[in-house]
């Protein structure tokens, strides 16, 4: 296994900081895809993917939250070309991007460590990879994925390991599920950065 690539170990140490968070991956935007998948190995996008497609009828409303260049999207759109999907992001350098790959009805800024400009129950699904890892969104993110999915939608996430339980991701889910806002379908160890031997949880969760 070699050391982790300098530009994560940068990312995770963003502390959670907005600006940070949105000067840096502005920065990376251009390079990103070719950095994260030939360097790093990043898996991410095809197991969220592969999760979600099943879960998710024809035409389904998809939120990819924390869209980044759109290597989600292509995924679910190879498995079911159908879906709408609209992208939510911090960085308006990385939905430019997104733009680029013509598989998203829709592109926003926003974060979800706020308030999102989104209606409650807005959508059939919701998928989330590399979002909810150090430095980035912590647990109480998940508030506002639930609050715009419908009652039923499939929540499909990763959570890096080295965040799972020492950012409370573990048990804030546990809880989730425990006071009925979602139920949870399976939560399995997945790889994430096949390069570095960096696993993730793959969450796949259900709105109640």
């Amino acid at each position: 296994m070699s050391p982790e690539n300098p530009l994560l170990v940068r990312a995770i140490s963003l502390g959670g900081d907005k600006g940070r968070i949105t000067e840096f991956y502005g920065e990376w935007a251009k390079d990103y895809d070719a950095d994260m998948i030939e360097t790093i190995g990043y898996v991410g996008h095809v197991v969220t993917a592969e999760a979600l497609a099943p879960l998710v009828s024809d035409k389904a409303e998809i939120l990819d939250a924390g869209c980044g260049t759109g290597l989600v999207a292509l995924e679910l759109k190879k498995r079911n070309a159908t879906l709408q999907i609209d992208g939510l992001d911090l960085t308006q350098g990385m939905l430019d991007e997104a733009a680029e790959t013509g598989a998203y009805r829709r592109l926003m800024t926003g974060d979800l460590m706020g308030r999102l400009d989104i209606p409650d129950d807005s959508y059939d699904g919701i998928v989330s990879a590399g979002v909810f890892t150090n430095g980035h969104v912590g647990p109480g993110g998940l508030d506002e994925v639930i609050r715009i999915a419908r009652p039923g939608a499939p929540i499909v996430l990763t959570v890096r390991d080295t965040a799972w339980e020492a950012d409370g991701f573990d048990s804030y889910i546990s809880k989730l599920d425990a006071d009925g806002r979602i139920r949870i379908r399976a939560i399995t160890h997945s790889p994430y950065h096949g390069n570095e031997g960096i696993f993730c949880r793959l969450c796949v969760l259900e709105a109640a």
